[in-house]
C-alpha cells in the first residue's frame, strides 16, 4: 500500500496571511510541518500543496517536493484531490495539517493504520476531552461514534447532551471525544467526496466531513493521546514560541 502525505498550503489565510512562511525558531513553519510529516514511517511521500509561487520557492529551498495547484480550491480536502488526480499511483492520501509545526509523525502513523483493512474509506483522528474548557468551547469540533469505532456526527456544541446530570458533572459521566483535523482517505473516496454537493448539515456547522457522512461515507477513527498545537493567529505564533 502506498501512502501520499498532502500538506495542503495557502498565502491568503484570512486571520493570518503568509501563514506557512512564518518562522519558528530559524524554520519556516511549512518546513517544519514537512520535516515532521517525513518522520512518519507509513508514508511513501510527501508532497506541499500551493497555490501560490512564494510558499513553492520556500519548499524548493529545503528541498521539499511541490505540486501547484487551483486557487479555487475551498478546502485542504479539494487541494488533496487535484494532487492525487495527478499522482494516480497511490492507494491512500493522508491530508497533514500545514498549520501544526509540531505535528507528531506518530499521529500520522496511527492514522495510516487504519488502512490496513481495506473496507476503510476515509479515517481520521479523536482525544478524549477531560477538561470543561474544551467540552464547552465551540470552536472544538466533538465527536460520536457508533461501536465500530466509525464517526456517527459531529459538532461544535456540546454532544451528547447529558440529560440527568449537571453540566458541571458531564465530563465525570461520560467520555466525550474531540476531533482532531487530520484526514484520511482512499484514493477513490477522495476523488468521490470532493465531487459531492454541499449539504445541509456540512453548511449549518461549517464542517465539512458531515457531507460525507449525510451521503453514507464511514469515517473510521482512532484514539491518539497526543495533544495538537495549531497556529491560526499570530498570536498563537507568539505562543508556540514562547513554548519552546
Amino acid at each position: 500500500m502506498k501512502i501520499l502525505g498532502i500538506i495542503p498550503a495557502r498565502y491568503a489565510s484570512t486571520r493570518f496571511p503568509g501563514k506557512p512562511l512564518v518562522q519558528i525558531k530559524g524554520k519556516s513553519m511549512i518546513q517544519r510541518v514537512y520535516e515532521q510529516a517525513g518522520k512518519a514511517a507509513a508514508l511513501s511521500q510527501i508532497v506541499v500543496a500551493t497555490d501560490d509561487e512564494r510558499i513553492a520557492e520556500e519548499v524548493r529551498r529545503f528541498g521539499g517536493q511541490y505540486v501547484i495547484t487551483s486557487a479555487d480550491h475551498l478546502s485542504g480536502t479539494d487541494r488533496c484531490a487535484e494532487v492525487a488526480g495527478i499522482l494516480p499511483e497511490f492507494d491512500v492520501i493522508v491530508n497533514i495539517q500545514g498549520d501544526e509545526p509540531y505535528i507528531d509523525p506518530m499521529q500520522i502513523d496511527l492514522l495510516a493504520s487504519c488502512f490496513e483493512d481495506k473496507a476503510v474509506q476515509l479515517a481520521t483522528l479523536i482525544k478524549e476531552i477531560h477538561e470543561e474548557g474544551e467540552l464547552f468551547n465551540h470552536n472544538t469540533p466533538k465527536v460520536l461514534l457508533n461501536t465500530a469505532g466509525e464517526a456517527i456526527y459531529f459538532s461544535r456544541q456540546t454532544i451528547p447532551f447529558i440529560r440527568n446530570a449537571k453540566m458541571e458533572d458531564w465530563l465525570s459521566t461520560h467520555q466525550f471525544y474531540k476531533h482532531i483535523g487530520i484526514y484520511g482517505y482512499t484514493r477513490k473516496a477522495l476523488l468521490e467526496i470532493t465531487r459531492l454537493p454541499s449539504s445541509s448539515l456540512e453548511m449549518a456547522e461549517s464542517l465539512e466531513q458531515l457531507r460525507w457522512i449525510e451521503n453514507n461515507y464511514k469515517i473510521q477513527t482512532r484514539i491518539t493521546s497526543i495533544e495538537t498545537f495549531s497556529i491560526d493567529t499570530p498570536e498563537d505564533l507568539e505562543k508556540i514560541n514562547n513554548r519552546i
